[in-house]
Order: structure tokens, then sequence, then C-alpha cells
């Protein structure tokens, strides 16, 4: 193989991303950005302004500890049913969105369809979101695929939303921290017990990654809360790895109907 000079190197390097940047310009003008949701042309990222008027955000009041939304304000710290009835194993969760039409499309482009030019979006609605606790936050983990999954799948959403949240908060992220050790079933179509015995045991700090978790005050980040399931085996393994505190951070979240505070 020839092996150029440095200065040969690099006039070439600046050749191939000027042609590169000349590329995607070009296919921008000819090709036009479509809204996610409804396909019609979109000046800027992703949805347009009517969907983005159709999303549920979350706004006050809500439950303090798992972020669901309340019918009416009952004054602070009045925890919801789901709080009293199984509370989790992080502290605190929070999300930008309700989980409906238009959110689940956003989820399943960045997750399945390779739309990763969504994350800077989304992600900036969960820093949002989460500013309270990002506040306070010392790390971000996001929720890990294993190995084999994140393989074929050649990204991880969660790892994609936590890094423009890191860049926006200034909260560091680590992205290795948490392993997936097992393989576990899609959870999506199992009952609340079967998505609990579906992750249980699948999660672990990595030895060599202690030192990251000990004593921090950690932030899960993951694009969708439905039952909390997967989240709160997170959050075990990394209090199991002695976290001073675990909260948690999504894109969205499954709103079964307004709920009454207690």
């Amino acid at each position: 193989m020839i092996s150029l000079p440095d200065p040969v190197r690099s006039v070439l390097g600046s050749v191939r991303g000027a042609m590169a940047h000349a590329a995607r310009l070009a296919l921008d003008i000819a090709l036009p950005t479509l809204c996610i949701a409804c396909r019609e042309p979109v000046d800027g990222e992703g949805v347009c302004a009517a969907c983005w008027g159709k999303l549920s955000f979350i706004e006050r009041p809500y439950c303090p500890k798992l972020g669901i939304p309340f019918v009416y304000d009952p004054g602070p710290e009045l925890l919801s049913m789901e709080a009293i009835a199984a509370p989790p194993a992080y502290a605190r969760a929070r999300a930008a969105v309700r989980y409906d039409e238009i959110a689940g499309t956003l989820v399943h482009a960045l997750k399945y369809q390779d739309r990763t030019d969504l994350a800077p979006i989304m992600g900036r609605w969960m820093a949002r979101a989460g500013r309270e606790l990002l506040a306070d936050a010392d790390v971000l983990v996001p929720v890990p695929l294993h190995w084999r999954r994140g393989f074929s799948r050649r990204y991880n959403q969660s790892g994609a939303l936590a890094r423009v949240i890191a860049r926006s908060s200034g909260v560091r992220m680590q992205g290795d921290a948490l392993r997936r050790v097992r393989a576990t079933e899609q959870q999506v179509g199992l009952s609340r017990p079967q998505r609990a015995s579906n992750v249980q045991g699948a999660f672990q700090v990595s030895a060599d990654r202690l030192h990251d978790v000990q004593g921090r005050r950690v932030v899960i980040i993951d694009d969708v809360l439905t039952t909390g399931a997967t989240v709160n085996a997170c959050a075990r393994a990394l209090l199991r790895a002695k976290a001073a505190e675990v909260s948690v951070l999504v894109f969205a979240r499954v709103v079964d109907a307004p709920r009454a505070p207690i």
C-alpha cells in the first residue's frame, strides 16, 4: 500500500468532505424534508407545525414520582395511585410527551428506520421536560441493547438521545456503564407481569465502570416508558452498584387515562 504524505492526506480528506457535503446538499434540494408523521414537506426538523401542535406535551400538574399527569393540581408532593400501589426502584420519572400516534411514529422512525436526524429535536424536548432531574444529575446512562440486537440495529436509540441531552445539559453520558447481560424478548405484546419477568436480572453494571456509578446521581435515558419494567430493572442494577440515586427520563410515556391524585 502506498503511504501518502500527511499534507496530501489532509487535502484529500478535505476534498472528500466537501464532496460529501455537496452530495448531501444536492439531495436535500432534490428531496425536501418530509414530516415524519404526515409526510408533508417541512422546513426544519422532522415534524411539521400541524403535527407538532398535535403532540401532547406533559406539563404540571403531574405525580412527583412517576410524572403521570393529573387532571387537576392537588398541591405539592401528592402521589398518584400507581406510585403508592407499586413504588418503583427509581426516585423520579419524567417524560416529554404522552405516547400517542405521532409520538409513536417518531419513536418508531428513530428506533427502526435509521432516522437519527430526529434525535436532536426529541432529545431537546426531553432535556426541557427533565430539567429538574438534570440539574441534580452526575451522569446519564442510556438503557443498553444486547449486543446481538445492537449488531442488527446498528445503533442504540437511547444512546442517541442521551448524547443530545448530554450536550444540552452538560451532564456527562456514560454509555457503557450498564450492560444488558441477557438477551430478552421484545416487550411489545407482553403483560405487565411478563414484562417484569422478561427483564429480571437482564442488566448489570460493568465491573470496570463501578467508579462511574458509585455515589453518583444517575439519570436513565430511554425512548418510551410503558409499564416501567425495563427502567425499573436498570435502576435496581444501578442501585446494587451503589448509585446514590436513580431517576428516569424518557421521550414518551404511556398514559392510560387522566388520573386524579390520592
